[in-house]
C-alpha cells in the first residue's frame, strides 16, 4: 500500500490526493511503482485522479528488465459496475493495457466498451470483486509484487481480509480539516498490528514511513 495524509489524517485536499503530495513524496511514489509488477487501484479514485497508465523512463524500465519484470507495470482497477469511461486517459493515456476487475453483476455494454478500447477484462464470479479473486487474476499473469495505491475503500477490504503486507504512509506537512476521509475505509474495523520499519524526514517536514505487517515467523 502507498498513501499520503496530512498531519491531521485527510486523505485528500480539494479532493484528490496529489494536492497533498510533496518532492519526497512523488519521488517514494515512482519508487514504488519501478519495483512493482502491477498497480492496483479503485475504480473511484482512478475517476477522482484522472489515472493514466504507468510511464516509466529508459532507465527505469532497463533496471525492470534486469531484475525479470516487464518493462511498464499496468494498471489494474477494481470495480464493481465497470463505470470506466473508455475515452479516459487509464486507456487512452498508457503504453500497455489496463486490467479491469469487475463483478457478474456489470452492466455487459460496460464491459464490451472496455474490451474494445483495449482493456484486460476480467469478470469474476461475485456481484462485488473479492480479494481472492483479484490477488489470483493478478497471479495468472505473473503479477505477484502488488502495489495499492487506493483508494480508501479497497484499502479497508485488503486490510478486512489480511491482505496487507506493507504500508508506505506520507505525511504531508499540511493540516486540512475540512470533511476529507481517512486513508481506509470499511463498515466495521480490522485492527491489524504492524511494525515500523523505516521512518524518513524531508528538510521540508515531510515524513515517509514503512510499516510491515507483523505475522508469526516473518522477520
Amino acid at each position: 500500500m502507498n498513501f499520503v495524509s496530512s498531519i491531521d489524517g485527510a486523505v485528500t485536499s480539494d479532493g484528490t490526493s496529489g494536492a497533498l503530495g510533496t518532492p519526497a513524496d512523488r519521488r517514494l511514489f515512482t519508487l514504488l511503482r519501478e519495483l512493482s509488477d502491477v498497480v492496483v487501484v479503485g475504480a473511484g479514485t482512478v475517476r477522482s485522479e484522472n489515472y493514466g497508465g504507468a510511464k516509466p523512463d529508459a532507465a527505469t524500465r532497463d533496471r525492470r528488465l534486469a531484475r525479470g519484470q516487464a518493462p511498464v507495470p499496468p494498471i489494474a482497477v477494481v470495480t464493481t459496475s465497470a463505470h470506466i469511461d473508455p475515452r479516459s486517459r487509464l486507456l487512452t493515456d498508457t503504453v500497455v493495457p489496463p486490467i479491469v476487475i469487475t463483478g457478474r453483476a456489470a452492466p455487459e455494454d460496460r464491459v464490451q466498451a472496455l474490451v474494445a478500447a483495449g482493456a484486460d477484462v476480467v469478470t469474476v464470479a461475485d456481484d462485488a470483486v473479492p480479494t481472492s479473486a483479484l490477488l489470483a487474476a493478478l497471479a495468472e499473469r505473473n503479477l505477484n509484487r502488488v502495489l495499492c495505491e487506493g483508494g480508501p475503500s479497497l484499502f479497508g477490504q485488503l486490510l478486512r481480509d489480511d491482505a496487507v503486507d506493507e504500508l508506505c504512509l506520507t505525511t504531508s506537512p499540511m493540516l486540512v480539516a475540512g470533511g476529507a476521509g481517512r486513508i481506509a475505509s470499511s463498515p466495521a474495523s480490522s485492527p491489524r498490528p504492524m511494525r515500523r520499519a523505516h521512518v524518513l524526514a524531508d528538510d521540508d517536514g515531510t515524513i515517509l514511513t514503512r510499516w510491515v505487517r507483523e505475522r508469526p515467523g516473518r522477520l
